[in-house]
């Protein structure tokens, strides 16, 4: 039995709504509500409590089909903070009734939180506008490119006034368990890691993705400056002598560190970085083709589709077409 943590002083208890959207990550969703159990199971105090809500109410089902019974967003009472839980074809889960409902809550001085993809869906209501916010990394272009006004960081959450969101999966945990330590303390928020055996609170600062500079070393700090200088530009191209330049290299040094570290030659992995932010597009915004192939750094259609065929095994315009397919399906 775990042992009780004090908590001295006044405190009302909090309530959340988690909105559950339909294809909803489980996961993200349940790592973040059992921060809040455990806290209550620590203190032996009713910190927190909590109330899943569905736009409409009644039975939604997550991406692992999973079903969770709902109560309409009308029916949501008093909140202290509504997240929105997102997860897959979030661009095709946008409601008008929804976005209004958000902001009514947003004008009461309810703090707004997303939880993995919910972020889309939070900006799509307009609420996060002047806001440092993040999303899981897969879906950050087509974020930018939706939403180019929002600022947009790749760290695990961030927390910002009264904005709350988080990239999902476990990082969802990470935010929550955050959350408990502003309001009642770390000693309460390392007890609750402790019983999930989280071996380290992660920070807003952490990133999402381990970093190129961890995953060769600290060794080869110039081959992480020269990738990090690709993923900035993506959309105008630099040359390899460019890059060289830049990092304080020749270009035959350049060209043995990426043979020796990421086993392609540079101009290899440049297009790869290229063709992962072109899919992202694709899949996440509505974007034309020939948009697309611009904003990933191509100068022309047919050379970006015979590229991205070559790379993915499918066309582009294929790949978009299938992909709507399996979500209308879904």
């Amino acid at each position: 039995m775990a042992e009780t943590v004090q908590i001295t002083g006044t405190y009302h208890t909090t309530r959340y709504g988690f909105l559950v959207i339909p294809e909803y990550s489980m996961m993200a969703f349940a790592a973040a509500i059992d921060q809040l159990r455990m806290a209550n199971r620590l203190t032996g105090k009713p910190l927190y409590e909590w109330v899943i809500l569905g736009d409409e109410g009644g039975t939604v089902t997550a991406s692992n089909h999973l079903a969770m019974e709902t109560a309409a967003i009308s029916d949501a009472g008093r909140l202290d903070a509504v997240f929105v839980c997102g997860g897959v074809h979030i661009e095709q889960k946008t409601n008008r009734n929804r976005n209004t409902w958000l902001r009514e809550q947003a004008a009461r001085k309810v703090a707004i939180g997303a939880i993995c993809t919910g972020t889309y869906l939070v900006a799509h209501a307009g609420l996060l506008d002047g806001y440092r916010c993040t999303i899981h990394w897969e879906n950050m272009a087509g974020l930018r490119e939706e939403f180019p006004q929002l600022i947009i960081s790749p760290d695990l959450f961030e927390v910002d006034n009264d904005r709350y969101t988080c990239a999902g999966g476990s990082a969802a945990m990470d935010m929550m368990v955050y959350l408990v330590a502003q309001k009642h303390g770390w000693d309460l928020a390392t007890q609750i890691a402790e019983e999930f055996l989280v071996e380290r609170i992660r920070g807003q600062n952490d990133r999402q993705r381990l970093p190129l500079r961890l995953q060769l070393g600290a060794s080869q700090p110039k081959l992480a400056d020269a990738v990090a200088f690709m993923e900035a530009n993506l959309e105008e191209l630099i040359s390899l002598d460019e890059i060289a330049f830049h990092v304080g290299l020749s270009r035959r040094q350049l060209e043995r560190l990426f043979q020796k570290y990421l086993h392609c030659v540079p101009t290899r992995y440049y297009m790869r970085l290229r063709l992962m932010h072109a899919r992202q597009l694709l899949l996440q915004t509505s974007m034309p083709i020939v948009d697309i192939a611009y904003a990933s750094g191509f100068v022309s259609t047919p050379h970006f589709s015979k590229c991205y065929r070559e790379f993915f095994g499918i066309p582009p315009r294929e790949e978009r077409r299938a992909h709507k397919q399996m979500a209308t399906a879904s």
